[in-house]
């Protein structure tokens, strides 16, 4: 797979919005790896140093009333994103392509904001 975005670059963007979403009332996993070169099925590690060759990162989020988001970030510059609100309002965000930790960190961004009802100037 082409590597176009630096997965570490986009865990260090992860890392850098953990306290404001803590302080707005947020709780995030840690970051999870998967490692091109594991084995199959590959399963995904929270050490980073236990991967090899990561192909994707990601972040699941909970929020008040038992709101969630997941975001899996891979290093070909797509995200799956998917979230439930509520019972009526689940399912998938589609995602722009990612080019950059910037980019992903923007797309972060506005998924607190359209799931959480967070605006990142809130934070």
């Amino acid at each position: 797979m082409e590597r176009v975005v630096d997965l570490d670059e986009a865990a260090a963007a992860v890392a850098d919005r953990r306290p404001a979403w803590q302080a707005a009332g947020l709780t995030a996993e840690p970051v999870t790896w998967r490692d091109e070169a594991a084995r199959w099925p590959q399963q995904p590690k929270t050490e980073r140093s236990q991967v090899n060759d990561p192909d994707s990162v990601g972040i699941h989020l909970h929020g008040p009333n038992e709101a969630e988001l997941l975001v899996v970030l891979y290093r070909g510059g797509w995200a799956d994103i998917d979230y439930m609100v509520d019972a009526d309002d689940a399912g998938v965000i589609p995602a722009p392509t990612v080019v950059s930790a910037q980019a992903f960190a923007s797309l972060l961004d506005a998924c607190i904001t359209r799931i959480f009802g967070i605006s990142y100037d809130d934070k």
